[in-house]
């Protein structure tokens, strides 16, 4: 078992703007938590200063309890499943897994143990007179994931692992790594991903990363927390743009009011919309941003919608995506803005209609000019 501790952690390559930034983190035993973020936000590099890869320029990371900035990689009881395998050709399989083991000179009844027994569990057990070149990509992965298992880490380091895979196989392996951190609830896992989707489906935690033209903000934690969390309240519109899929809506729009059940706004486009947040930060007449996820949209908005849906918005559809379990429509917006609503996939729309949206209040979400989030009122 093994906690991980990041406190006030910077990093910067000589005198350029650091790419991490005030990261403070605390990530518990057994706990998967997983960096998120766009290219280029910093959450491999982060995960490297965990490893012991890359070196911290400022803070303390701690691995169960004990201080690690100066301590090697080989030491800090931390196994890495890298995005490109990183398989010995010329081995068997199980010459892969026994490599590590070798070099900590582990005895051979001991090595021979702990492979068949991560091979029983991998599901790699006919493969292991194999060399690399005759594993498929998925049958690869798993084989640099048993490398890890074998030598019983505190902690699993995964630095975009399924990115080399096809659609289908990112999904097989993804419900693979989630059973096999079941299986290893001793041990704590990071995961590093640019897609929300594993994002959601892996983690306990989610550590999102800023980025972006804000150099103060550039490679600092944008929010963490468990995924629900991200996604129902999100701190800013940075986060809440970035998760969920498609993302949300964005729409300009004025305070008209505010009042104990939230604030009501004015859209450009004449409506007038009550959203149930805490208005005690703006004012009549400020610039705000409301957000609404496509999937809270309800359909047909109008007397008999449930009381908090009969507010809507009407717009033309530019473009109806039938998927088959939910549609897609592709709205107009006042100021040329792409919008999205997803209905149930036998909605009877066309592109060139017209249609009217219910806009429930506790589903909408009130952005200030800064893009900093207002606090959700109790639901």
């Amino acid at each position: 078992m093994a906690s991980i501790s990041l406190s006030n952690v910077y990093k910067a390559y000589g005198t350029n703007p650091p790419v991490i930034r005030d990261v403070n983190l605390q990530i518990e035993n057994s706990e998967f938590c997983v960096f998120l973020g766009p290219s280029g936000c910093g959450k491999s590099t982060l995960l490297r200063m965990v490893a012991g890869l890359e070196t911290i320029t400022a803070g303390e990371l701690r691995i169960g309890g004990q201080t690690m900035n100066a301590v090697p990689p080989a030491k800090r009881k931390v196994a890495m499943v890298f995005q490109n395998y990183a398989l010995y050709p010329h081995m068997t399989v199980y010459d892969n897994l026994a490599f590590g083991l070798k070099q900590a000179k582990k005895s051979a009844d001991y090595i021979d143990r702990k492979i068949r027994e991560a091979a029983r569990i991998l599901e790699l057990e006919p493969l292991l007179d194999r060399r690399p070149k005759a594993l498929s990509g998925g049958q690869r992965q798993r084989v640099a994931i048993g490398r890890a298992i074998v030598r019983e880490p505190g902690v699993f380091l995964f630095d975009e692992p399924l990115s080399n895979l096809d659609a289908s196989l990112r999904v097989q392996t993804r419900t693979e790594i989630a059973r096999l951190h079941k299986a290893f609830d001793q041990a704590s896992a990071i995961y590093v991903t640019h897609d929300q989707i594993e994002a959601m489906a892996l983690a306990d935690k989610i550590v999102l990363l800023h980025t972006g033209s804000d150099t103060e903000k550039f490679g600092s934690i944008a929010q963490a927390g468990a995924p629900l969390e991200l996604y129902h309240r999100p701190r800013s519109k940075f986060v809440a743009g970035f998760i969920g899929s498609p993302k949300m809506n964005f729409i300009e729009a004025t305070v008209a009011s505010v009042d104990a059940q939230g604030v009501v706004i004015k859209l450009l486009g004449g409506e007038t919309i009550r959203a149930a947040v805490d208005g005690a930060g703006v004012a009549s007449g400020q610039d705000v941003t409301l957000g609404i996820r496509p999937e809270h949209f309800v359909p047909e908005a109008g007397s008999g919608a449930a009381p908090d849906a009969r507010q809507g918005i009407t717009r033309g559809i530019r473009l109806v995506e039938r998927l088959g379990e939910h549609s897609y429509l592709h709205l107009e917006g006042t100021q040329g803005e792409s919008m999205i609503a997803k209905l149930p996939g036998d909605a009877a729309n066309h592109a060139g209609d017209r249609v009217t949206l219910g806009v429930p209040a506790n589903h909408c979400h009130v952005f200030d000019a800064k893009g900093l989030a207002l606090p959700l009122l109790d639901r």
